[in-house]
């Protein structure tokens, strides 16, 4: 899978069903989502961040802050909260128009287009927290090792990441079908069977190659939390990053 197909599924699923596209709650699709709670789940999990930063004894409020595949923009807005201005970069131009149609953070926040398969826009150094949830794990391998080493880049000297994979899936029907058969099929079973607008892929990271990644490029990992998320059938892993 290219950084043009992921550009094009992601344009597609930011005209289509933005909010749905982010969070996938079975009964918000087409449109369903009540923006309020939309945008409370943004400011519940960046609490549970700032909940784990600061038992970490992590900075909790920040100048400059980069959410990266900030879609529709609801923890670009939570993050508003605790930080001087918050960056939220997405590949779907969509997605985009609607975070900023949402935005009620005066100005706090600004929604910019990254069309580029790495963040070469933004200078060395410029970010003091990088905070990434459900994105990564929708694109190909390489695309993520990039990012990884790109964000290491862009977080200053002591800076943080926050950033969240997908570790492998689970032992469920649905996870099986995600060890065993090839993306394209999946992707047409998305399409056809479960009527996506676009599909969505699925990667898994493991911590080893995770911790490597982020070693070879001056951070390191000085947290992790592993969970099992039955209805996404995938187990997920939460990372605090820090820049040396």
């Amino acid at each position: 899978m290219s950084f043009d197909e992921v550009r094009r599924d992601w344009t597609t699923l930011g005209e289509q069903d933005p909010l749905w596209a982010v969070h996938m709650a079975p009964d918000k699709r087409g449109g369903k989502w009540d923006v309020d709670q939309f945008l409370d789940l943004g400011r519940a999990d960046v609490a549970r961040a700032r909940a784990w930063l600061g038992r970490l004894a992590l900075p909790v409020t920040w100048k400059r802050v980069l959410d990266f595949g900030c879609g529709a923009g609801r923890l670009s807005q939570a993050l508003a909260e605790y930080a001087d201005e918050v960056t939220g970069v997405d590949v779907s131009e969509p997605m985009l128009d609607t975070a900023r149609r949402l935005d009620r953070t005066a100005g706090k926040c600004r929604f910019v287009h990254n069309d580029s398969p790495d963040l070469s826009q933004f200078d060395d150094g410029y970010f003091d927290l990088v905070y990434t949830e459900l994105v990564l794990q929708h694109l190909p391998a390489d695309l993520i090792d990039r990012y990884l080493a790109e964000f290491m880049r862009v977080l200053n000297s002591g800076g943080v990441g926050v950033l969240q994979c997908t570790t492998r899936p689970l032992w469920t029907v649905k996870g099986t079908l995600w060890r065993f058969a090839p993306y394209r099929l999946l992707a047409l079973g998305q399409r056809v069977v479960l009527r996506y607008p676009a599909p969505m892929r699925m990667t898994a990271v493991s911590p080893h190659h995770f911790r490597s990644v982020i070693a070879a490029h001056g951070g390191e990992v000085v947290d992790s939390r592993t969970e099992d998320i039955p209805e996404a059938h995938w187990q997920s892993t939460r990372y605090v990053v820090r820049k040396g």
